[in-house]
């Protein structure tokens, strides 16, 4: 299969995590969800596919580092907080107040991680 550009949001890890474990799994992850679904920008943007990511994994509960990472990418993929809090809240109505609120605490930490590397890089 042939690998397509990725975004610079997109940085697949499941060959280094789960490559000689389950091949298959790694290859769909950094080939297709990554290789081929994010980098169709021209059908939807990198800005919308956070939005969408971080409410769909939100909605199930996931409040783990790959939430943490969807929240950062989104940030990277022009999301402001504005907006992130927007979303949690909305979601807080439809998905459930405890994800949101558990939502909330990571998306905290996420702005208050960037606001540190903002503070300490050399520009």
């Amino acid at each position: 299969m042939k690998r397509r550009n990725r975004s610079k949001s997109c940085k697949p890890q499941a060959e280094t995590c789960w490559g000689e474990f389950a091949p298959d799994f790694a290859r769909y992850n950094d080939d297709i969800l990554f290789g081929e679904v994010w980098s169709a920008n021209d059908k939807l943007s990198l800005h919308d596919r956070s939005i969408v990511t971080v409410s769909a994994l939100i909605s199930q509960g996931i409040t783990d580092s790959s939430l943490k990472y969807h929240i950062t990418s989104a940030r990277n993929n022009g999301v402001t907080k504005e907006e992130m809090v927007q979303i949690i809240t909305q979601l807080g109505f439809y998905a459930g107040w405890p994800k949101a609120w558990a939502a909330f605490r990571l998306a905290k930490e996420v702005v208050r991680r960037l606001r540190q590397e903002w503070a300490t890089s050399r520009w």
